[in-house]
């Protein structure tokens, strides 16, 4: 069984356009929801999300890419090339032919879906462009990386709702543990800032209308957002053996499923996940210092992945750290877990903990140092990162400090 670390990250998200400035918003409690810009945004209720700010994709893109590429796709293409980059790693010969990418998405392509729509409803056109389909399709952008850095190997999409990342992530680790893939590209990406995305959600009555205030007393829901993480994971001996630089270490992964409701949360399969990530892990619950929540800013999720981590961790709960950085950077569904595994390796490389911006007030069901609306420096060795998505889908990693 291979040692299993990652070496690469990228990301653009509502905090920032690379990891870099990701890492100093974090690190400095910004938010990055605010009024969205969309079109008949004068027609929702909620007209508050979290979008990535001053993107051009003519800087990333020729006008055939453009074409050809929904927006989810260009973010998650643009994670991966810094991915790509900062780990060094060139993808020739054996590496290239049986490395992969898995990525996660809830929707896909829904700005095409959108526009498309709106094409043929609104204003009486006919046809439509012929690459609507391999533009809308969820493995589009999964296609378009492997295609990009010539990726031979295991190559798929994950759509498990808000634990789309998660599961992409940690079937990737799988992979590169169990020596199926030298090498893997994974993360996840998500571009449902659209009017009839926030108009779906809207229905489900968990939204916020002024900002995302997770296990506050006073949450009203979650905000939504928009953008893409992705990262490079490969063998411990073989980044040790080309002098790579070792962000983190993935020493655990676990998945499963409520089986019980489509919407709503069960204290019991989060708590059977967390624990089935340390047991993968081979290590005992004290030896987490740090959790990155779900932490959707809901009633019911909060209070739910509170009694979870009760559950679990018992007294040692007291001497944790768990803050949901979604109160800065918005739920970016299907990408959320990827940028929030960004908090995870700035906890253990950088001893720089996200805060949980935004709480107000002590709510007794969410008995939890939360890391309030700043910052702090501490040395963790291992963390948590959880993802519990609607239909009781269920993906928590492991890392620790290499």
């Amino acid at each position: 069984m291979n040692r299993v670390v990652i070496t690469g990250s990228g990301t653009i998200n509502p905090l920032g356009n690379n990891v870099e400035e990701t890492l100093t918003s974090m690190g400095e409690g910004r938010c990055g929801i605010g009024p969205l810009n969309i079109p008949d945004v004068d027609r929702l209720s909620i007209k508050i999300g979290a979008q990535v700010k001053g993107y051009d994709q003519t800087a990333h893109f020729n006008q055939q890419q453009i074409s050809l590429y929904d927006r989810f796709t260009q973010f998650a293409l643009i994670a991966a090339r810094e991915a790509v980059n900062e780990s060094g790693l060139q993808f020739d010969g054996e590496l290239s032919e049986f490395s992969g990418v898995v990525l996660g998405t809830a929707a896909g392509g829904m700005s095409t879906v959108e526009n498309n729509y709106r094409a043929v409803y609104s204003e009486g056109k006919n046809r439509v462009h012929p690459f609507v389909v391999p533009k809308l399709m969820s493995n589009a952008a999964t296609s378009h990386i492997s295609m990009e850095f010539s990726l031979k190997g295991p190559t798929f999409t994950v759509s498990t709702a808000c634990a789309s990342s998660n599961h992409a992530i940690g079937l990737a680790f799988q992979m590169v543990r169990s020596g199926m893939a030298p090498a893997m590209i994974a993360g996840g990406s998500e571009a449902m800032l659209t009017f009839g995305g926030i108009k779906a959600w809207e229905g489900l009555r968990v939204m916020s209308n002024d900002a995302c205030r997770p296990f506050s007393r006073s949450r009203s829901g979650m905000a939504q957002g928009e953008g893409a993480g992705v990262f490079v994971l490969e063998s411990y001996n073989n980044a040790v053996s080309r002098g790579a630089n070792i962000l983190a270490e993935i020493i655990g992964f676990s998945m499963n499923a409520d089986a019980s409701d489509i919407v709503v949360p069960s204290k019991i399969g989060a708590a059977k996940s967390i624990t089935g990530a340390l047991k993968d892990a081979r290590i005992d619950s004290d030896n987490i210092g740090y959790i990155n929540a779900h932490g959707t800013g809901t009633k019911a999720n909060d209070k739910t992945e509170c009694a979870a981590i009760w559950e679990v961790f018992g007294a040692h709960t007291k001497n944790l750290m768990v803050s949901s950085t979604k109160s800065m950077h918005g739920h970016l569904i299907g990408g959320t877990g990827a940028v929030e595994l960004l908090a995870c390796i700035m906890a253990l490389r950088d001893g720089i903990i996200a805060p949980t911006i935004g709480y107000e007030s002590f709510d007794q069901e969410c008995e939890l140092d939360v890391v309030p609306n700043y910052a702090r420096n501490s040395h963790v060795e291992c963390v948590i990162s959880n993802a519990f998505a609607f239909g009781g889908m269920n993906a928590v990693l492991v890392l620790k400090s290499v």
